[in-house]
């Protein structure tokens, strides 16, 4: 009796076109690889320095309340700059306790601050021109005027006068160099009213 021979089929070898073709995609996955690392570690490095520019030369702050209105509403959101190298009218955050408040720069140290009955504003005798204020109001004030700003203090008031907590009140007074975070100088939301302010 014959036995059947088993035959085994030599395992066949690739083409040259299918190596080229095999070696193609395994250079294209590592080259992927390589480029998805790189742009995630861009990323990365990225959000680290828009964190620390946010953070260390360009705070990004939301307005609560409603002392700054009508120039600033609730839940604005805005843009300041590190400095403290302010003119008349400019809108400044700085820290109060545990808070920031934004107010409007009106005088600086030494110059003197006098609100008559009608809410009019004079620095160093001249009346302020203040188109951002909708209502003069001398508001919660318990200074003594004419006051002279001291040394190294920025006196500053809200626009909706006759409501805000201010460099007027004792409770809140002059605003030391120290306390200040920066210049109000862009609005970024909302979007209908993207821009600079003054």
């Amino acid at each position: 009796m014959k036995k059947n021979a088993e035959t085994k089929a030599a395992p066949q070898l690739p083409t040259l076109e299918e190596l080229k073709a095999e070696l193609k995609r395994e250079k294209y996955k590592a080259r992927s690889g390589k480029v998805f690392r790189s742009t995630v570690g861009t990323l990365i490095v990225v959000a680290a320095v828009a964190v620390l520019v946010a953070t260390v030369w360009m705070p990004v702050l939301q307005i609560y309340g409603s002392s700054m209105t009508p120039t600033l509403e609730e839940g604005d959101i805005v843009i300041s700059l590190k400095g403290s190298d302010f003119q008349q009218g400019d809108l400044i955050a700085f820290y109060y306790g545990n808070k920031i408040l934004v107010k409007r720069y009106i005088a600086g140290p030494g110059q003197w601050v006098n609100i008559d009955e009608s809410g009019n504003v004079f620095v160093d005798g001249i009346m302020l021109d203040e188109p951002y204020i909708e209502e003069k109001s001398r508001g919660q004030c318990d200074l003594i005027f004419p006051y002279q700003v001291p040394d190294s203090r920025y006196f500053c008031m809200g626009d909706k006068r006759s409501t805000s907590v201010d460099s007027r009140s004792s409770t809140i007074g002059c605003v030391a160099e120290e306390q200040i975070v920066g210049k109000i100088v862009f609005r970024i939301w909302p979007l209908s009213e993207l821009g600079t302010l003054r």
